[in-house]
């Protein structure tokens, strides 16, 4: 073993050591418990202001004595419209602390999508920013609930408050504030509201990656297994400080960001919004050790000229997950900010969040070809020797369920500790997704011998040209892995005459030149005839669509592919 391995493992042994048994907690008391170990330690770090563990715990108490003055009671939920503003941390725990179960949405939701999840959800109360770049949620409010500023609104039957945070300059008269809430309850007033580790904590709604939201319920203990594991998987060092902009009402920022942080004592460096300056600049202030990125943010990153004016020696690690990439890819990373502990990982919100991960000590090749293995769950994981796992894998026949041979593709379906209750007020949607006690997850895949996954691409992004099944992430990984091609994503879109065909969705790596005769050349050379695209656009990185967590949306990217071919079409 390596010194790095060394270390790492050494490191991991400190974690075993903390935790030789799992005790479960809600997240307040989570938070509490931590709040005596880490008191004067920080925990929420930006460039104004730094929330100690301690400072943490005191103002979610307030904020709970608030919550229980407006009526919240143990089980109802309490949405939450915020970007990583510091204030998200002592709210979310203070939900917890009142028993409710929080909510919080996509803050770049629109009118229309914010008034369905509101109404689906059912909130009680409402704690929203009063607008964030060019969205005004005062005014979106106004047109989903007329007369909601005032209580006297009849849209969203269950909504009896809402709480605002002023992020623009702006208030609304009347709308209690984020800082009145902490000071509008009987001190005290919470105590004892708060509910068990395996009552519901969040509704986390879907990224909508291949269509509408759904809320995925889920307990207090699973996420805290799921944060654990990231720490041990990853080996966190004592006081890992991590910093990200992927957003805490995911999973991603939630739980590799905020959640899984506090097992070490660490803190987070939340950044409302992305920018590569914005990342160089958090991690020379504030001594980041580990960042979060999806592919796209770590080619910005990269391909920025201000890169080299920045210290990142602080930085132990990255986590890039979301979405496959190159080798190159990785190894341009170690050598632009000086880190080998470079991780990807795969999951879903439904099954807690990432469950794989590689290890920081793997070669960077598994990095490139795999999702990782089961991240280790230690003592909350599955009863398995050693460090064991946190989930179970296997593939399925996505058509009759039955167990693929080893090493085939089949629809990834995994078990374990952490997945869902369910889909709130879904119970057909929660039927089709967990089956027989495996979660379903829509993704195609391989379970390789050593336990490392291969994730294929969407049971619902397979096409059929000219009859022949073609799946989608094998063109990709060849294109992905040829100079001059910085993404690229196969979609299938309509065709008179195939029925469906493959168009090859491309962006350019900076200066290249790389042409349509020359992709197709590639792969008439590598693929069977019917895999060979039939055509090919070329698209700026800005112009792909994606989720707020970076990951690409093929069924829209697919509706402006349709639109181009339509347009360029003889």
């Amino acid at each position: 073993m390596t010194n790095a391995g060394q270390d790492i493992e050494s490191r991991r042994a400190q974690l075993r050591a903390r935790f030789a048994e799992w005790t479960p907690y809600t997240f307040d008391g989570w938070l509490d418990r931590c709040a005596q170990e880490y008191a004067d330690r920080p925990l929420v770090i930006t460039d104004d202001r730094t929330l100690s563990y301690a400072q943490t715990a005191e103002w979610s108490r307030r904020l709970a004595d608030g919550l229980a003055a407006l009526g919240v009671k143990p089980g109802d939920r309490v949405g939450m419209v915020m970007a990583n503003y510091l204030e998200f941390v002592p709210l979310k725990f203070a939900i917890a602390r009142v028993g409710a179960v929080a909510v919080p949405f996509n803050f770049l939701y629109r009118r229309d999508e914010l008034a369905y999840v509101l109404a689906q959800s059912e909130c009680r109360v409402l704690i929203t920013m009063t607008g964030f770049g060019d969205l005004d949620y005062l005014q979106m409010l106004d047109e989903i609930a007329p007369g909601w500023d005032s209580g006297d609104q009849s849209a969203l039957t269950e909504l009896a408050a809402v709480v605002q945070l002023s992020t623009d300059g702006r208030e609304r008269d009347g709308v209690l504030t984020v800082e009145q809430l902490g000071s509008k309850g009987e001190p005290g007033a919470s105590d004892g509201m708060s509910s068990r580790p395996d009552d519901p904590g969040d509704i986390l709604y879907t990224s909508g990656s291949t269509g509408s939201p759904k809320g995925v319920l889920v307990t207090h203990d699973a996420v805290l297994r799921t944060s654990y594991a990231s720490a041990l998987t990853r080996a966190y060092d004592d006081g890992w400080r991590i910093l990200f902009s992927l957003p805490c009402y995911h999973m991603f920022g939630y739980v590799e960001g905020l959640l899984s942080a506090t097992f070490v004592g660490g803190a987070i460096i939340p950044l409302t919004s992305f920018s590569p300056v914005g990342y160089f600049e958090g991690i020379e202030r504030h001594k980041a050790t580990d960042i979060l990125c999806v592919p796209t943010m770590t080619v910005a990153l990269l391909e920025h000229p201000d890169r080299g004016n920045y210290d990142f020696s602080s930085l132990t690690g990255m986590l890039s997950g979301a979405a496959p990439a190159p080798v190159w890819l990785w190894q341009q990373v170690e050598q632009a900010f000086g880190i080998s502990e470079i991780v990807t990982g795969y999951g879903m919100t439904e099954c807690g969040g990432a469950m794989t991960l590689t290890l920081p000590e793997d070669p960077l090749e598994l990095t490139a070809t795999t999702a990782g293995r089961p991240k280790y769950g230690g003592v909350a994981g599955l009863p398995l020797p050693g460090d064991g796992a946190l989930v179970a894998y296997k593939a399925v026949d996505p058509i009759t369920g039955d167990d693929m041979p080893a090493g085939e593709v089949g629809e990834l379906v995994s078990q374990g500790p952490t997945t869902m209750l369910g889909y709130w007020n879904k119970p057909q949607e929660t039927s089709e997704a967990l089956r027989d006690g495996w979660l379903h997850s829509g993704d195609l895949g391989v379970v390789r011998p050593d336990g490392y996954l291969e994730v294929t691409g969407r049971t619902k992004e397979l096409y059929k040209s000219g009859g022949e099944l073609v799946m989608p992430r094998e063109i990709e990984e060849l294109l992905s892995a040829q100079e001059g091609i910085s993404q690229v994503y196969l979609v299938g879109i309509r065709d008179d005459r195939w029925g469906e065909t493959g168009c090859a969705c491309i962006v350019r790596s900076p200066g290249s030149t790389i042409t349509e005769d020359q992709i197709f050349q590639i792969c008439k050379e590598n693929l069977a005839r019917f895999k060979v695209p039939k055509k090919v656009i070329f698209f700026e990185s800005d112009q792909l669509p994606t989720t707020p967590t970076g990951k690409i949306q093929k069924y829209l990217l697919v509706e402006r592919a349709e639109e181009i071919a339509r347009t360029v079409a003889p």
